[in-house]
């Protein structure tokens, strides 16, 4: 992964990403980092249009199959490995565009976006030959999901609404395939934010030591 695509992530998955196995960190990282981008893309809520065209074009290349994909942007090359799972980055995108929802957001929009992002580690799981943890993946990426949307939003209201939904969808600490691992330490960081009414996922050092510990035991 280019340093380029490091420095686009923000630190609690650059921290996650450090305790991915080798064999799948290409993979891993791919998926952080289009979510990341699609993140930079939609905090610029103000120039909706501008966001909405600049997702369509994710949208649409990532439909296409990865031969067809332009040269020179590295996050494309470095989602290559996805060729067979693309549908799952589409829906990605299309989870990021429901944050841009005209007016207050909506609890089902904060779900739809949720939902999508907890499916494309499903889709993770599966490219990783773990396809019977897909359900477990999808039930701790909602919870990292949504935890991390909590973090995100300034509007008190809105915050007020996902921390609401944070805690009627976190689940218990799920045991994952170690090919997860980075999904172990976002889990973990997001059920303590939860738990403390959505504070920064690495808000100290007892957030430090918890991301440490689920990097290098998994529980």
């Amino acid at each position: 992964m280019s340093a380029e695509l490091i420095h686009e992530l923000p630190p609690p998955q650059r921290l996650a990403l450090a305790y991915s196995p080798a064999a799948a960190r290409t993979l891993v990282a791919g998926l952080l980092a289009l979510d990341a981008r699609n993140a930079g893309i939609v905090r610029q809520r103000g120039e909706v249009l501008m966001a909405q065209m600049r997702l369509a074009w994710w949208r649409d290349t990532l439909a296409k199959p990865a031969a067809g994909w332009p040269a020179g942007e590295p996050l494309l090359a470095q989602l290559t490995p996805w060729d067979g799972a693309r549908p799952a980055l589409v829906d990605l995108v299309n989870g990021w565009e429901e944050l841009l929802h005209d007016g207050p957001l909506p609890a089902a929009a904060m779900l739809r976006f949720a939902r999508a992002r907890a499916d494309a580690f499903a889709a993770l799981a599966a490219l990783l030959h773990e396809g019977a943890a897909a359900d477990a993946a999808t039930r701790a990426g909602m919870t990292w999901a949504l935890g991390d949307l909590v973090t995100g939003l300034s509007d008190p209201d809105e915050r007020a609404r996902a921390l609401d939904l944070a805690r009627d969808h976190a689940v218990a600490a799920i045991r994952l395939p170690r090919a997860l691992r980075p999904l172990t330490v976002l889990q973990g960081l997001a059920r303590r934010s939860i738990r403390r009414g959505g504070v920064p996922m690495l808000d100290g050092g007892g957030a430090l030591l918890l991301a440490i510990r689920l990097g290098l035991t998994g529980r």
